[in-house]
């Protein structure tokens, strides 16, 4: 049961990042190059590919106009867990 938790979690985490990019106006391939990354980067950790490590989300957030601060008390408020 945990499992499918964090995986509804990890889905809606990927979501909100994609999210975030699009709110900010930018694609996979300006994102990537803010970042100094292959557009791959991008699609990899959208997809669920492969996980973003915090300091990466900090590169991400900020290239996308926002604090990783900001960005991760937005997503804990909107997918709190009930069973807690």
């Amino acid at each position: 049961m945990k499992q499918k938790l964090w995986s509804d979690r990890e889905e809606a985490l990927r979501n909100e990042l994609k999210a975030m990019r699009k709110n900010a106006g930018l694609s996979q391939s300006e994102l990537a190059l803010k970042l100094e990354k292959p557009q791959s980067f991008v699609s990899k950790y959208e997809s669920g590919e492969r996980q973003l490590k915090i300091l990466e989300l900090e590169q991400v957030c900020l290239a996308c106009g926002t604090s990783a601060h900001a960005f991760l008390k937005d997503f804990s408020e909107l997918y709190v867990e009930k069973d807690a």
